[in-house]
């Protein structure tokens, strides 16, 4: 791992090197607005090389209750930092009308390198004050008993048949981990975001149609442009339609952003490159998982990897639907809504055992099939603004996204687009800018740099 940590330094002073002539204009001007950003990643204990989870720059920190009493109170549009320690079950509080459905995703990050057993997770539920279930869901580490970010919801559902949560009053998100008899003695950092979803104005269909298309797509075979990742739902990558490059550690995951419309369907595979050596197999090796714009899970799948290139697809989805909601399961249950869907990559930190430090090369492949519909008409707006919402009616490839093929420029243009749909401030598009220059120097100083080992006599 010291070898590995030398050659990240040396990336980043060459990436360092590479922006500063040109993003010293706009740092000049970002000066007073950057001053009071707090910081967003979480330390990685004992797994320096890795980068961590970033946790949402602007999320308020607040301290969980042991019971109802104290509660601390979860606003829509707030994004709050907190923490999970040991088998406590902790309580957060929310207030809530007769008409408005309310979603909370909770991401758990527990500490890097910490030893953990494949049922450990989360357990996110909604409550009403007298104890009744609202919403209930379970989350693991999975089989390689890694620590990495992991994602459940709670929901609190405005139904048409449903008797139980659908008054106004006191409600509480509780959060507990799994009891699997493992103790990490480390408390798990959460992240929690509130959103709330106006009622329709007009009553619709509660029947799921039963058809629609589930022939498996033509593979995409655009030539890829390099697309770095995020390190957390808050800093995902905005794609479209295309094939997407990066890099990837063992421990690492990366997050993109896709915009899926009402009456549209969302493909996704990942690539993951061949390590040159045969050391053995390592199950599970890369795990690709989907979630809706609430961050609730969709569906993931998972492969081995024993060095040699690997492809891995998401189960073919319906489409996005507001009588979705209606659904007995997922997938279909969580495809409810139109918006910026998320795509997590995760390469398991045992490949580094088995076939080094890496980075390994991936390729993401997204497809939007269908045709963008008009959705809902909801009585008044979400909160926060916009979330329901791609931007992009007409097409996703209108709005998010380099053109494939066009190389770091068209990336670089992409982002840029991307902040347009948004609705992000002049102040929040110039760091954007600036944090893609910076991303893309660094990929290309990492290029060089390879380059210089590979021929040390160039």
């Amino acid at each position: 791992m010291g070898r590995r940590k030398g050659w990240v330094t040396a990336v980043r002073e060459a990436a360092a090197r590479t922006v500063v002539g040109r993003v010293a204009a706009v740092a000049a001007a970002l000066c007073v607005a950057s001053a009071g950003l707090p910081g967003t990643v979480a330390e990685a204990a004992g797994s320096a090389d890795v980068p961590s989870y970033a946790f949402d720059r602007n999320a308020r920190g607040i301290t969980a209750a042991n019971g109802t009493t104290d509660a601390v109170r979860l606003e829509p549009g707030t994004t709050y930092r907190s923490s999970l320690a040991g088998r406590e079950k902790i309580y957060y509080r929310l207030e809530l009308d007769d008409a408005s459905n309310a979603y909370v995703s909770v991401t758990a990050v527990p500490r890097a390198g910490t030893s953990l057993a494949s049922g450990d997770g989360v357990r996110v539920s909604v409550q009403n004050g007298d104890s009744g279930s609202c919403s209930y869901d379970t989350v693991t580490v999975g089989a390689s008993g890694e620590a990495h970010p992991i994602t459940a919801w709670g929901a609190r559902e405005i139904l048409a048949g449903r008797g139980l949560c659908q008054e106004a009053g006191t409600y509480f998100l509780v959060v507990e981990r799994t009891e699997t008899g493992t103790e990490d003695g480390q408390p798990w950092e959460l992240e929690l975001t509130p959103v709330s979803e106006p009622p329709s104005a007009r009553a619709g269909a509660t029947s799921v149609p039963e058809a629609w298309n589930s022939a498996t797509p033509a593979p995409l075979v655009e030539e890829p442009v390099n697309r770095p990742g995020g390190e957390g739902f808050s800093d995902a990558t905005a794609v479209r339609q295309g094939v997407w490059r990066d890099e990837i550690v063992p421990g690492q995951t990366l997050f993109y952003k896709v915009p899926v419309d009402w009456g549209q369907q969302l493909y996704a595979t990942v690539d993951l490159d061949s390590a040159g050596t045969n050391a053995g197999f390592v199950v599970p090796a890369l795990d690709l998982t989907a979630y809706n714009p609430v961050r609730a899970e969709i569906a993931g799948t998972s492969i081995g990897y024993g060095g040699t290139q690997k492809s891995a697809s998401l189960p073919l989805l319906p489409p996005v639907r507001h009588v979705n909601r209606y659904a007995p399961t997922d997938p279909t249950q969580s495809l409810r809504f139109a918006g910026f869907h998320y795509l997590a990559v995760y390469l398991s930190a045992h490949v580094a055992e088995r076939f080094g430090d890496g980075p390994y090369g991936v390729k993401l492949r997204v497809r939007i099939g269908g045709t963008a519909q008009a959705g809902p008409a909801y009585e008044g707006r979400s909160v926060p603004s916009g979330v329901f919402d791609t931007g992009t009616r007409g097409g996703p490839s209108a709005s998010v996204g380099g053109t494939a093929g066009g190389g770091d420029g068209a990336a670089d243009d992409g982002a840029m687009t991307a902040v347009a749909v948004g609705g992000l401030g002049t102040g929040s598009a110039l760091l954007l800018v600036l944090g893609v220059w910076t991303v893309t120097a660094r990929r290309r100083a990492s290029a060089q740099i390879r380059a210089s080992a590979q021929n040390p006599t160039a």
